[in-house]
């Protein structure tokens, strides 16, 4: 019988992990297959076209389109500065002028004879992709990018603001329940990725903010905090662009929710180690989980590395990823192999779950996430 179930976040302590490095448009790739490379190490560049701003010379000097070319002080190519001259009309033995000046700086890309335009690109724009993670280039994408491939620990989290950021991890919580505040955070945190348990205030990452904390990871958070440090509401877009200091990485949902046991001890063995971290998150087609990556982490107890599980089964350890239980953990007790009609009408596979404070529930398949063991 086919299993119905959504993958699982992945928290384990070795990992093999691929990281596609890609310039936005056609560039150079720096770096040679088999280089090891640092986070900031930069693999590849490319030069983004500037934005091209028109300028109707014809209609400033008074002109015909077909004299424009006649009238320019500047050929396609040159160089000009803003408020620059770039074209002049003089009449009457030079005792009528008119010019005309370039709005930006930048190059003169096109002079039209057709419409009496002119064309001024502003600088090219220069784009830099680097590593990310330690490790090793497995891949190299002509004028494209590079695979940079490393073995360590993982963690993915299940939801997150903030991109990409290294920094060194400090576990500030004693429990998975503690909650991150403001007084635990000081300016001994510069430049590190602090660990909380259950929740993280918005006054703790204000505070964060303005000691230079690179990243925050805790289980939960309030959505009118996160709301207040954006400045508007995430709704359902891709996150990991938001124009803030720090990155923001959530274990186990919005709200006040415990981190799980295996999240919490895990962090609590890498507290130490550098990261690299990313909130970017999507939910919808092509799902995106933000991230830490400890590159080159070994653990005490070398295990195999952790698969996930082929299906739901009795004994399996999810988590509820819909209200009204989102964000809970539980172990699955029943899969009834028959339809059930759930509040909407509709007709769903459904399993029978045992919450972490001991209660049983109902709930449709597809409303869980496979944890990791």
């Amino acid at each position: 019988m086919a299993h119905a179930y959504t993958p699982g976040l992945k928290v384990t302590e070795q990992a093999t992990v691929r990281k596609m490095r890609r310039l936005p448009i056609l560039g150079e790739v720096l770096v040679a297959e088999g280089k090891e490379v640092t986070p900031e190490m930069v693999v590849a560049r490319a030069q983004l076209p500037g934005n091209p701003h028109t300028v109707n010379v014809a209609n400033s000097l008074s002109v015909e389109p077909e004299d424009v070319p006649h009238f320019m002080v500047r050929k396609v190519g040159d160089k000009v500065g803003k408020g620059e001259v770039i074209a002049t009309y003089r009449a009457f033995f030079g005792l009528m002028k008119n010019n005309v000046t370039s709005p930006v700086e930048g190059v003169i890309e096109n002079i039209s004879a057709v419409t009496g335009q002119v064309v001024v690109r502003e600088p090219a724009i220069p784009v830099q992709v680097d590593a990310y993670i330690k490790g090793k280039i497995t891949q190299v994408m002509p004028r494209e990018g590079v695979i940079v491939e490393t073995r360590g620990a993982f963690i993915q989290g299940i939801f997150g603001v903030g991109g990409e950021r290294q920094g060194r991890l400090k576990m500030l919580a004693k429990n998975p329940d503690n909650i991150l505040d403001e007084k635990d955070i000081t300016p001994e945190g510069k430049d590190q990725i602090v660990i909380g348990g259950s929740l993280v205030t918005g006054r703790a990452i204000k505070k964060a903010m303005e000691y230079g904390v690179k990243g925050i990871v805790a289980g939960g958070i309030i959505d009118k905090d996160l709301v207040e440090i954006l400045g508007y509401d995430i709704g359902v877009a891709i996150t990991g662009h938001e124009d803030i200091p720090l990155t923001i990485v959530i274990t186990e949902g919005f709200g006040k929710i415990r981190m799980a046991e295996k999240t919490f001890h895990l962090l609590k063995e890498l507290s130490g180690q550098t990261a690299s971290i990313n909130g970017a998150t999507q939910i919808r087609a092509g799902v995106m989980r933000p991230e830490i990556i400890v590159a080159g982490y070994v653990p005490k107890t070398v295990a195999a590395e952790t698969k996930i599980s082929e299906g739901l089964i009795p004994g399996t350890p999810i988590r509820i990823i819909r209200e009204p239980f989102f964000g809970e953990l539980a172990e699955v007790v029943d899969l009834p192999p028959e339809l059930q009609t759930i509040e909407t009408e509709a007709h769903v596979r459904i399993l029978k779950a045992r919450l972490t404070d001991g209660r049983e529930v109902t709930i449709p398949r597809a409303n869980v996430e496979i944890l990791e063991e």
